[in-house]
């Protein structure tokens, strides 16, 4: 695939710059509805997003250059270079992270309730982002032939984007972008569950995508390595062990305190 989408000459613009733009305007969009049901100033949840957008590019660019020194060591302006890909989710999400509890207690909102409405609108930009990959020809998994592809009854379009060079790859790309579709159905049937708590939709989160990140990633053949082992498997199980432990705690509260579609129980922080 071109990764090219627009060339003026002066100005190119990127099919992974456009998806990637696309992934915040939509979760932005999504997480400032949800935030007005809980009457948390729209002000507050647009600087924030300001903040998010930064500290998630950053984090997500160091955490992939971290892990790609000898390259980055020989081609140090190739860092700035984010058109090009190289962003990980991982990164990203830890310095977000980060970024959302420094901004919530220094105005003294909900932090628990933030990271709710935004982990729904992050798995639904993960699932669109992950298109960036394709156009870029990255984040693919291992050679394969195209009677596998057509076998799986792929559009022809994306047949003819994992033919890299002659030789065609499984899309990787395609089932995490499903992957995180799934899940942002799912975190959306149980946000609006009335017995579910806050902290539990960030929990499902964590599960959900560590489960499929950590099986995605043995088909990869781009991972980030630590040692002999792919630094994404190591924290997809953190996250999961992390999900699992935080969700049975959270449910073993009361029944009705905490909830997180109980207004007049839970302790939301007005701003």
């Amino acid at each position: 695939m071109n990764p090219i989408a627009l060339d003026l000459g002066y100005v190119t613009i990127y099919w992974y710059s456009i998806f990637i733009f696309l992934a915040f305007l939509i979760g932005g969009t999504l997480a400032l509805n949800e935030s007005r049901k809980w009457r948390i100033s729209e002000d507050f949840m647009i600087n924030l997003f300001f903040y998010l957008i930064i500290s998630a590019m950053i984090g997500a660019r160091l955490y992939y250059v971290a892990f790609n020194t000898n390259y980055y060591v020989d081609n140090p302006l190739a860092i700035f270079k984010v058109w090009e890909g190289g962003l990980a989710i991982h990164g990203g999400i830890i310095f977000g992270l980060l970024t959302i509890i420094l901004y919530t207690k220094k105005y003294k909102v909900n932090t628990i309730r933030i990271i709710d409405i935004l982990v729904v609108s992050l798995i639904l930009g993960q699932a669109i982002g992950r298109w960036g990959n394709f156009f870029n020809g990255e984040a693919h998994g291992a050679v394969t032939t195209l009677e596998t592809l057509q076998a799986w009854h792929l559009p022809q379009f994306i047949i003819n984007g994992m033919n890299i060079n002659g030789i065609y790859y499984i899309p990787t790309f395609l089932i995490e972008s499903i992957w995180c579709l799934i899940g942002f159905v799912i975190l959306l049937i149980i946000r609006n569950n009335d017995y579910v708590k806050l902290g539990q939709v960030s929990c499902t989160y964590m599960i959900w995508y560590g489960i499929g990140r950590f099986f995605i990633e043995m088909l990869r053949t781009d991972s980030l390595m630590l040692g002999n082992f792919k630094v994404a498997q190591i924290v997809s199980l953190i996250m999961i062990v992390i999900g699992v432990f935080l969700f049975i705690k959270i449910k073993r509260t009361p029944v009705f305190t905490n909830n997180y579609n109980d207004l007049e129980n839970t302790n939301i922080d007005r701003f």
